[in-house]
């Protein structure tokens, strides 16, 4: 996806296209809220999880309790 942002006739478009059609009124608050998605996805995708495992290897009752408090 492209670093620019999202003009307000490119959301009537895509949502348009995706069979959303838009009320004129509504483009420029579509198109912030969507370039606002962007910036935070683009900030969870610079996070480096290492040898996370994905939430479904995740087991119920299979944790180790082993700290002390």
């Amino acid at each position: 996806m492209s670093t620019t942002a999202l003009t307000p006739p490119e959301a009537a478009r895509w949502a348009d296209r995706a069979g959303l059609p838009l009320p004129a009124d509504r483009h420029t608050d579509v198109a912030a809220v969507a370039n606002h998605i962007h910036s935070v996805i683009a900030v969870l995708r610079e996070l480096d999880f290492g040898d996370t495992p994905p939430a479904a290897a995740y087991r119920v009752g299979e944790e180790k309790h082993d700290a002390t408090v």
